[in-house]
């Protein structure tokens, strides 16, 4: 009977493993990370590991992203510094108004 119980075990923690590791594999996946700025000035950038401007009232994609290493750092043209807390992943999009930066479920961009 100890055998039994010990291959119920060893199955429990292969599946616990394959979960483990599957769920791994879904955070990695790359997406598009959107950005859109309606405010009145250009607006600087920082993911953490990418930094771009974004013109008033236009967006950026980075392609293929993924994930934010951590947070992002925007800076405005009047020289204000947000900071939004990431990670921060595809399923938002960044939108940059002029005293405040909200994340937004990102659009269908299929």
């Amino acid at each position: 009977m100890s055998g039994t119980s010990g291959r119920t075990r060893a199955a429990r923690s292969g599946f616990l493993v394959l979960t483990f590791t599957a769920t791994l594999a879904a955070c990695g996946a790359a997406g598009d990370l959107g950005f859109y700025n309606s405010s009145a000035g250009d607006v600087t950038v920082s993911t953490g590991d990418e930094e771009f401007e974004v013109s008033s009232t236009e967006g950026a994609v980075l392609l293929d992203y993924g994930c934010t290493p951590g947070d992002i750092t925007i800076e405005l043209s009047s020289g204000q510094v947000m900071v939004v807390s990431g990670p921060v992943c595809p399923e938002q999009q960044v939108v940059i108004r002029d005293d405040e930066v909200d994340l937004e479920p990102a659009p269908d961009r299929t």
